[in-house]
């Protein structure tokens, strides 16, 4: 589930989710969607979002307006690629929304002096999925993909501002979202069987929300190896541990 919490300061917010969804704070990753300092007229605000599998006890008593809960479906749950029943096959836009943001895209490409053609990926119940077919491919994802988050980061602002707030939208190239996903889980599983090995702890590379999703997920089931995500902001780190050893 996922949810969104405010507070003067991001300790604040983190501690008020903390108390409200009834968890410890390992047990949820956190990402920063709005950061205010306080000054001398003002006071500091931050605005999180709380990512979380573990069953809450919500506690009616402290649930505020700054408390809100969406489902899975509202996000992109941490994974990349389409979930559910993606339709397919028809790669033009349908309507003036899907019209626009695709000019936005190209025009943003364009800008960049990475011309590419975009097209429609994949329409999904509040979502939907862009293909960026370009030479500059490489570039355009980045290294670990940050440049496509990055671009995919701009298309779902533009969506939220001029069109359907609810709307998501997964931006991918040259197949990058599913090759990085296979990667990831194959990954997940080789740090699992060293971490048998040594009885010990392995310490991740940074990744984004949906990567960390993918690596807790893939080795939920395994029991006795846990996971916990490590650091602060978006871009945290996952230990990878053996269950009853060293952390």
């Amino acid at each position: 589930m996922i949810y969104e919490f405010e507070g003067r300061t991001e300790k604040e917010a983190i501690d008020r989710a903390a108390e409200e969804l009834g968890l410890e704070r390992d047990s949820f990753d956190v990402e920063i969607l709005e950061a205010h300092k306080s000054g001398l007229f003002k006071k500091g605000f931050v605005k999180i979002k709380v990512y979380t599998d573990k069953p809450v006890t919500l506690n009616p008593k402290k649930k505020t307006a700054d408390y809100a809960e969406y489902s899975d479906d509202d996000e992109e749950s941490f994974r990349q690629e389409p979930r559910g029943q993606p339709v397919f096959g028809d790669p033009l836009p349908k309507n003036q929304f899907e019209g626009n943001l695709i000019e936005f895209m190209e025009g943003l490409l364009e800008h960049m002096n990475y011309p590419g053609k975009v097209s429609v990926q994949f329409r999904e119940d509040r979502k939907i999925g862009l293909k960026i077919d370009s030479e500059y491919s490489s570039i355009l994802i980045g290294k670990k993909g940050k440049n496509l988050d990055a671009l995919q980061l701009l298309a779902n602002i533009y969506a939220g501002k001029n069109g359907d707030e609810n709307i998501r939208v997964i931006l991918d190239s040259e197949n990058y979202r599913i090759r990085r996903e296979e990667n990831l889980v194959r990954m997940a599983y080789n740090i699992a069987d060293k971490v048998r090995e040594t009885r010990g702890s392995i310490l991740l590379e940074p990744m984004n929300p949906f990567d960390r999703r993918l690596i807790h997920t893939t080795l939920n089931d395994i029991s006795d190896i846990e996971t916990k995500s490590e650091g602060e902001g978006l871009y945290k780190q996952v230990r990878v541990f053996y269950r009853g050893g060293g952390r």
